[in-house]
């Protein structure tokens, strides 16, 4: 896994066309064009021709593009997969996938156009079954990342929205280390009350100390916060910089260990270190790319 951003992961109504337009100004990491949930049943045709027009005409800079296309067991996926493959999809999104099946399906889809030898599958993980069979779906042909889908998985567990999440803890870490184990990338998901910062801030503090990627977002005002939150702040940046160079000087030494703030750093403090500087310089690259 690279190490590209995807703090903030924003769903985009494939058949809005003035959220489409918007879209290219706003400030995330990444982009789900969505033709499932956020679109009607009696506008899914219009939309899918709406988005693929949208995405081979519009550029969205350094932004990951996602689509979210209907389930393969609906009459709209297949038409969306055929519509959108001219466009030339960065990644397709697919939503319920249960078994490492569902992935090979669409992959197979995929080999046999030349236009999409490039694009990659994401799984939306928002059912027993797909949470059960994560470490299979994460190393499914293309696969490239998980995106939470806690709501729906909520309603197939029957339980509660809790502020700790609690519920939910079992899904969000077994799919967080079949991910991690897979290298892909790992999402964490919605938070459905859009103007609740302070609800939103601890939700997003949570999955980062989790170790998600980022968070998954239903509205623009909360790009801020997901930003903040999944960004290596200045006391990470300073003292991933104060270990690195307090162990090399333990090294030049002879020495297997160094000790910074009381503490003992050693070479896997470093491999973390790194990895906390090369995530802030491509969040930095990824800002300056966008303007």
């Amino acid at each position: 896994m690279d190490s590209r951003p995807f703090r903030s992961v924003l769903y985009i109504p494939g058949s809005k066309e003035r959220a489409l337009e918007k879209a290219r100004g706003l400030a995330a990491d990444a982009i789900i064009f969505d033709l499932e949930d956020a679109v009607a049943v009696e506008e899914k045709a219009k939309a899918r021709t709406l988005l693929a027009e949208t995405l081979a005409s519009t550029d969205y800079g350094p932004r990951a593009k996602l689509v979210r296309v209907n389930g393969m067991d609906t009459k709209w996926g297949r038409a969306d997969l055929d519509t959108l493959a001219a466009a030339r999809p960065e990644a397709l999104l697919l939503p319920k996938v249960n078994a490492p099946g569902d992935v090979e399906a669409v992959a197979k889809i995929l080999d046999a156009r030349p236009e999409t030898a490039d694009t990659s599958i994401w799984a939306m993980m928002e059912t027993p079954d797909g949470v059960l069979n994560a470490g299979a779906i994460a190393r499914a042909p293309r696969m490239a990342g998980f995106v939470m889908g806690t709501n729906d998985l909520a309603k197939e567990l029957g339980c509660r929205f809790r502020a700790d999440r609690l519920p939910m803890q079992y899904a969000l870490q077994t799919c967080l280390m079949a991910a991690r184990a897979a290298g892909i990338v790992a999402v964490d998901g919605v938070y459905n009350a859009f103007k609740d910062d302070a609800g939103l801030r601890a939700e997003c503090e949570q999955g980062r100390d989790l170790g998600f990627d980022g968070k998954t977002l239903i509205h623009p005002a909360q790009l801020e916060i997901a930003n903040t939150v999944f960004a290596p702040d200045d006391a990470a940046i300073a003292l991933a910089r104060r270990q690195i160079e307090a162990f090399d000087a333990a090294t030049a030494r002879g020495e297997g260990v160094a000790v910074v703030d009381g503490k003992i750093v050693e070479n896997l403090h470093i491999v973390t270190a790194r990895q906390v500087l090369s995530r802030a310089e491509a969040i930095e690259q990824l800002q300056k790319a966008m303007g």
